[in-house]
This record gives C-alpha cells, sequence and structure tokens, in this order.
C-alpha cells in the first residue's frame, strides 16, 4: 500500500463548518449560531476612556464566525446580526442597537468575514503564521470601514478617530489573534486525526 493511500485526507477549499453533515438546516443553524455568537460577544464590552467605542468580543466572534463557517454563510451571518441590530435587538456593544457611532464596525465586520472566509477556504486558517495574517487582514478591513464611520458620525478629525478607535484598540486585537492562531489550526489538527 503506498504512503499516499494512508495519509490524511486533504480538506483544501473546505472550512470548518463544511465538516458538518451538509444541509439546508445545518446552514440555517450555522447562520443564525454565527450571529447569536457575535450578538453574544458584543455583551464582554469594556469601556475606553476617551472614546466612544468600548473594547468588545465582537470582533473576535466576527472573524472567528467567517472563518470557521466560510465567507457567504459567515457574511448571512453577520448581516443577520446587523439586521436584527437594526430591527431593535439589543445585542449591539453593550446591550444597544441601532446605528450609532460605532456602526461603521459592524459594517467592516461583515467586510472583513467574507475575506476571512475566502482565506479560510484556501486553507488559511490551518497553521498559525497564515492564521496570524488572516486575522490581520481581518482586524484592518474592520478598522478601514470603522474609523472613518466613527470620524464621520462623531463629527471628528481622522487623527482624533484613530486615537479614539484604533489605537487603544491594538494590543487586545493582538491578543484576539493568538487566540484565533492556537484554536484555529489546533482544531485542524484534530480533525484530520
Amino acid at each position: 500500500m503506498s504512503t499516499a493511500a494512508v495519509a490524511a485526507p486533504t480538506r483544501t477549499g473546505q472550512v470548518l463548518a463544511d465538516l458538518l453533515p451538509a444541509s439546508r438546516v445545518r446552514d440555517i443553524a450555522l447562520v443564525v449560531g454565527g450571529a447569536a455568537l457575535t450578538g453574544l460577544a458584543a455583551q464582554i464590552a469594556v469601556p475606553v476612556p476617551g472614546s466612544p467605542v468600548p473594547v468588545t468580543g465582537q470582533t473576535f466572534a466576527a472573524l472567528l464566525v467567517g472563518t470557521a463557517l466560510g465567507a457567504g454563510r459567515g457574511v448571512a451571518a453577520l448581516a443577520l446580526y446587523a439586521l436584527a441590530g437594526l430591527a431593535g435587538v439589543p445585542w449591539f456593544a453593550g446591550g444597544s442597537h441601532g446605528i450609532g457611532v460605532s456602526f461603521g464596525y459592524i459594517l467592516g465586520m461583515l467586510l472583513a468575514s467574507a475575506a476571512v472566509g475566502a482565506l479560510a477556504r484556501r486553507g488559511a486558517d490551518r497553521s498559525v503564521l497564515r492564521t496570524a495574517g488572516t486575522m490581520l487582514l481581518g482586524s484592518a478591513i474592520i478598522y478601514a470601514v470603522g474609523v472613518p464611520y466613527l470620524a464621520l458620525s462623531a463629527g471628528m478629525s481622522v487623527s482624533a478617530a484613530v486615537a479614539a478607535g484604533l489605537t487603544p484598540f491594538l494590543i487586545g486585537d493582538a491578543l484576539k489573534a493568538a487566540l484565533a492562531m492556537g484554536l484555529l489550526p489546533t482544531a485542524w489538527k484534530l480533525l484530520d486525526k
């Protein structure tokens, strides 16, 4: 028997959610679960002095949802999260809802979930270094939308918005990326056994 016949199966083109039995019910449950996870993580909110934007678990959840579910289901989950929050579900940061100064970050999370989901489908969540790059790109997308939105909606200069809506969050984002760098490649290694 050749070694190719006994090697672990390759899972190119798959994200973690694809390893579950396929069905429409699975996809709906994953989308609703991804939205709920993001809403729950948003309730972990710590105020930042001098900033209208708190530190939350929301960005970590959004990037994790996008990576684990893939671009399509990840975007659907974050769109459901955003639409439900706009409709009055109090699951934005700290139990808020509707359009506020931090809504741009939610829009950025929607775009970031598409990007990290597409990268995960190409294997970007299988190693520590690739996961780090994926999380860095996802965070950059969130800030690229969130910071200008903060500046416009709060009447801040761009430099003030960067100081209030980016700089205080970099250490926390590094910690969230480190957590993802441990979780995602480990999940793949366990599933490939």
